[in-house]
C-alpha cells in the first residue's frame, strides 16, 4: 500500500451500449510511489475492477465477455458484422486475437477418451481431435494422425483408464505405447461398417460367379446404352490391368515388388490381389429409384415409348431430365431381346447393386430383380454364408452379447469373410471391451462434425491455434 500520490492521468473504457447510444466511460487514475525500499519498480497505477485488474485494458469486464463470446460463436468477419449491430465496435482482427488469449486449460484429469481423425484438406493431410467422452467435451486437438503424435499426448495424460477407438493402425500403437494400462474399446459402428464393408468385397470377389449364375458372362457392346458402353470400355482397360498384376502374383511376387513394376498404386495392388475391380457396371443412387415401380406397371400396361413415361412420371412429382427415363425404356427393350443362345440380353448387376438387393431389400426385392436374387441364392450359396455371418455380427454387436462373440470367430474362420475374422481376431480384447463397456466413440463423431462446421464457418483457412481456441472455449 502507498499513499504517496505520484501524478494522474485519463483512462478511456468502452462499456456495453445503453439506450441505443455507444458508451465510453472516461475516469481519472492515479499513479503512485512504491514505498518500499529495494523494490525495482517505483512507480504504479492502481488498478480498476471494472477491467479485472487488467492493465492497458480499454473494454469493461463485462463488454470484454461478450466480445470473446462473439468470436467464439461466429469467428473474424461475420463476428464484426453481428457486433456492429449490437452497437458494439470490434474489428475481426481483435475478435480472434482474444478468442486465441482466452484459451482455457484442462483443470480435471481425464479418465474415459475417444480419439478419432480429421480432415484440414481431405485426402491429403489429416489431424487428431480428443475428447473427454465423461464431460462430452473437446480436449485437445493434435496437428496429425500419426501414432507417435498420440503416443507422446497420451504420455502426459497418466489417468486415462479407457481409451475409445476405431481400428486405425496408428491409433492402435499410439494408444497401446503411450497408456498400455488402460483398456482399449473399438467403436461399435465402425465394426459394425467394416463388416458391412468385408460383405460388400466378398460380393466383388463373387462377381464371375455371379455372371455365370446369370448366364451372364459375355456382355454384348451393342446392347448397351451409351453411358453403360463407356463403362464397359473402361471395364476392359482394367480388365487388362488386373489381368498383369494376377499374373505376376500367381508367380510368387510381393505387393511391393508389383507396385515398382506395374507403376500403380500401392491400394490398387492390393484390391486386385484380393479379389476387387471385378465389376463391370458401377452402381450410383439414381433419380428414378422411387419411381421404379410406378414405371414398371406402365411397362407392363403397353407403354414403351420413353417420351411418354417421362411425362407420366412428371405427373406424380419426377424432377428429374427426359434423358434418364428414356436410357431407362432402352435397357428395359434390351431385356426383352433374346440372343441366339436362347437367353435375354440383360445388364449384369453391379457389386453394390448385388449387396444392396441382398441386405437391404431381401424381404421385399424389386419385382424385375427377384428372379435375379433367387438364382444368386440357388447358385453362389457361399455368398448367402457370408451374408448370414456378417447379420449375426452386425446382431451380436447392436445387442452387445458378448457370449456369443467365441463361437461366431469360429464360424468366421472360413468362408468369404475370413479376412475380416483375422482382423477382429487380431484386435480382440478392444472388441471384447466393446461389448461390455457402455463407452464408444459416437460422441467423438459428433465433436468431429462440429469441428468441421466451425471449420467451414473459417472457409478452411483457420490455423490449429485458432481451431482449437474457438472447440476448447466453446460452451
Amino acid at each position: 500500500m502507498s499513499s504517496r500520490t505520484h501524478s494522474r492521468y485519463q483512462r478511456h473504457l468502452a462499456d456495453l451500449p445503453s439506450q441505443g447510444r455507444l458508451v465510453r466511460i472516461r475516469l481519472w487514475c492515479r499513479r503512485f510511489r512504491c514505498v518500499t525500499v529495494g523494490c525495482g519498480r517505483k512507480i504504479f497505477t492502481e488498478r480498476l475492477a471494472a477491467t479485472g485488474s487488467r492493465p492497458f485494458a480499454r473494454r469493461t469486464m463485462r463488454l470484454d465477455a461478450i466480445v470473446h463470446h462473439l468470436g467464439l460463436a461466429l469467428g473474424g468477419r461475420p463476428g464484426q458484422e453481428f457486433a456492429k449491430r449490437l452497437l458494439l465496435p470490434v474489428s475481426n482482427d481483435t475478435l480472434l486475437r482474444i478468442v486465441r488469449r482466452r484459451v482455457p486449460t484442462q483443470t480435471t484429469p481425464p479418465k474415459v477418451v475417444g480419439i478419432d481423425d480429421w480432415a484440414f484438406r481431405r485426402g491429403h493431410r489429416y489431424g487428431t481431435i480428443v475428447c473427454d467422452l465423461e464431460r462430452r467435451r473437446i480436449i485437445d486437438l493434435l496437428p496429425n494422425r500419426e501414432a507417435a503424435t498420440v503416443t507422446t499426448w497420451l504420455t502426459t495424460h497418466p489417468s486415462i483408464e479407457i481409451i475409445a477407438r476405431d481400428r486405425g493402425a496408428a491409433y492402435i500403437q499410439g494408444a497401446t505405447e503411450g497408456c498400455p494400462n488402460a483398456v482399449q474399446v473399438a467403436d461399435r459402428w465402425h465394426l459394425m461398417e467394416n463388416a458391412s464393408a468385408a460383405f460388400l468385397t466378398a460380393v466383388q470377389q463373387s462377381m464371375p460367379a455371379i455372371r455365370t449364375a446369370l448366364e451372364l458372362g459375355v456382355v454384348d457392346p451393342a446392347r448397351l446404352t451409351s453411358a453403360e458402353r463407356r463403362q464397359h470400355t473402361g471395364w476392359q482397360r482394367r480388365d487388362g490391368e488386373n489381368a498383369e498384376i494376377l499374373a505376376l502374383t500367381r508367380q510368387g511376387m510381393p505387393i511391393k515388388e508389383i507396385v515398382r513394376r506395374t507403376g500403380r498404386s500401392r491400394k490398387l495392388v492390393r484390391a486386385v490381389v484380393r479379389g476387387g475391380r471385378t465389376d463391370v457396371f458401377r452402381s450410383r443412387i439414381s433419380s428414378l429409384d422411387g419411381f421404379i415401380d410406378a414405371l414398371e406397371v406402365a411397362w407392363q400396361g403397353g407403354c414403351h415409348n420413353g417420351a411418354a413415361l417421362w411425362r407420366l412420371l412428371r405427373t406424380r412429382g419426377f424432377r428429374g431430365g427426359l434423358r434418364v427415363v428414356t436410357e431407362w425404356a432402352t435397357r428395359r427393350r434390351n431385356e426383352a431381346i433374346v440372343s441366339p443362345a436362347g437367353q435375354p440380353q440383360r445388364k449384369p448387376p453391379s457389386a453394390r447393386q448385388v449387396a444392396k438387393l441382398m441386405t437391404l431389400e431381401r424381404a421385399a426385392p424389386p419385382s424385375a430383380l427377384a428372379r435375379t436374387m433367387a438364382v444368386i441364392h440357388a447358385k453362389v450359396p457361399d455368398l448367402v454364408e457370408a451374408r448370414d455371418v456378417m447379420d449375426r455380427f452386425h446382431d451380436l454387436v447392436r445387442h452387445r452379447d458378448s457370449g456369443r462373440f467365441g463361437p461366431w470367430l469360429a464360424e468366421a474362420a472360413s468362408g468369404l469373410l475370413a479376412s475380416f475374422s483375422n482382423g477382429i481376431v487380431a484386435d480382440r480384447d478392444a472388441v471384447m471391451a466393446a461389448l461390455r463397456h457402455p463407452w464408444s466413440n459416437g460422441q467423438t463423431e459428433g465433436q468431429n462434425t462440429k469441428l468441421k462446421l466451425v471449420k467451414r464457418q473459417m472457409y478452411g483457412r483457420a490455423k490449429l491455434d485458432l481451431l482449437r481456441a474457438r472447440l476448447l472455449g466453446a460452451p
